[in-house]
């Protein structure tokens, strides 16, 4: 039975990448289809209009074969190596400088939502303005 969930949270998945597309090409948007349906999804989970449930086993499975989608462009990578020749400094240098970025965008960003999500378990949310200035 769970199988059959997973197939279809997939499929719903698959619909809002079909819908993102749609619209990419009606309104001539500048992004990618896929983006558009991930923005579709994201807004309608953030209103509530999907419950996570709907499609939380399906993402799931999908994010633990993600590595597996990878593997074409490594290949055209290694197919292609004379473009990379002579830089091998250059792109460890680049590998190294985004990974720190990377690291520290989310590392700053977890804290800054683990922050917010105990401001407003301390009932930050409640109080009116003049009452946070006075209690600063």
């Amino acid at each position: 039975m769970k199988i059959i969930r997973i197939i279809i949270q997939v499929f719903l998945l698959y619909l809002f990448y079909l819908a993102g597309d749609f619209l990419q090409k009606q309104l001539h948007l500048p992004v990618s289809g896929s983006i558009v349906g991930l923005l579709l999804l994201f807004v309608l989970l953030l209103f509530k209009v999907v419950p996570v449930k709907w499609i939380e086993d399906g993402a799931t499975t999908i994010l633990a074969y993600l590595p597996l989608f990878f593997i074409p462009a490594t290949a055209g990578i290694v197919k292609h190596m004379d473009i990379f020749s002579g830089r091998g400094l250059l792109l460890i240098l680049i590998l190294i400088v985004s990974s720190v970025l990377t690291i520290a965008a989310a590392a700053h960003t977890s804290q800054w939502l683990s922050t917010l999500k105990g401001k407003s378990k301390a009932g930050w949310s409640s109080k009116s303005l003049s009452e946070k200035g006075k209690e600063l």
